[in-house]
């Protein structure tokens, strides 16, 4: 089974459009905050080899607003890897039964030396 990891994010007035909900772009910087964190959390010994992960595709199904004062959760897991790439799933929510989106990002492990793309590290895999 999957390791599940879950960040709060904090809302910030500039988040908002003028309809007085969150931006639909500002919900893929929510996702990136959650990865960034995932990232510093567990997996520190990638970066450190001069790893990097960068993003191949990113998807957002958007079920309903968030509003300023709404409690926001990211909740991430790896769903799939391949050779040199994985996706992670996430679920926005407030940490009971609302979830605002879903969505999905392919991720490449790339060599910042050599500027290719690299095989997954076994820490990444072990996530699985």
């Amino acid at each position: 089974m999957a390791q599940i990891y879950s960040t709060s994010i904090e809302l910030r007035f500039s988040d908002l459009d003028a309809y007085g909900h969150v931006n639909s772009a500002v919900y893929f910087t929510y996702l990136e905050t959650a990865r960034v964190k995932l990232f510093h959390d567990f997996f520190k010994e990638v970066t450190a080899q001069g790893i990097f992960t960068v993003v191949a595709r990113a998807e957002c199904d958007f079920k309903i607003p968030i509003t300023l004062y709404d409690e926001v959760i990211v909740t991430l897991w790896l769903a799939k890897t391949g050779r040199s790439s994985f996706d992670l799933e996430y679920r926005v929510h407030d940490g009971h039964e609302k979830t605002y989106a879903t969505a999905r990002t392919t991720m490449v492990c790339f060599d910042s030396i050599k500027n290719v793309p690299m095989p997954l590290p076994e820490s990444i895999k072990a996530m699985a």
